[in-house]
């Protein structure tokens, strides 16, 4: 997998991008409802086109298999396509969001378990959790950070 940052954001990438973040939020968000993910996806393209930092890892055929998205040291998006899970890329990713991009803090659903038990083996820690998400819904949020002696790319762990 090659992990590249894209500047030129054209249609047909974005679609691509569309396409795995569909499929992964259909394989971890199950308390969305078929409605609530199409409502949702509606303005993730402009997220795609907006967030500063937008970095793809590309498969052996040059197709997307992950991407995320990182502005002022926040992972504001990690997206998986479900075929790929379970194979350290999102570890890859994150890996180099923090080592490059200086990630150090993100926020995650809490009714996704999986990606808070991600994030915390990463070494990040809950510091904030609200009853709704950003756009009011009744999503409890877990904003979490890495600890200030870890938030260098030193203590981060590779294993």
């Amino acid at each position: 997998m090659k992990i590249t940052e894209v500047k030129n954001r054209i249609q047909e990438l974005i679609d691509r991008l569309l396409e795995v973040w569909e499929s992964s939020v259909r394989a971890t968000h199950l308390f969305l409802s078929d409605g609530e993910i199409d409502s949702i996806k509606e303005y993730v393209p402009q997220a795609l086109k907006g967030v500063a930092h937008l970095l793809i890892a590309e498969d052996d055929a040059g197709h997307p298999a992950a991407f995320m998205g990182i502005e002022n040291g926040t992972l504001e998006m990690l997206f998986i396509a479900p075929e790929e899970r379970g194979k350290g890329l999102g570890k890859r990713l994150l890996l180099h969001g923090i080592e490059n991009y200086g990630v150090e803090r993100l926020a995650v659903n809490e009714q996704n378990p999986q990606a808070r038990g991600f994030y915390e083996h990463m070494g990040f820690q809950i510091y904030k959790r609200t009853d709704h998400d950003e756009q009011g819904n009744p999503y409890p949020l877990l904003y979490m950070s890495l600890p200030a002696e870890t938030s260098s790319a030193k203590g981060v762990a590779h294993d």
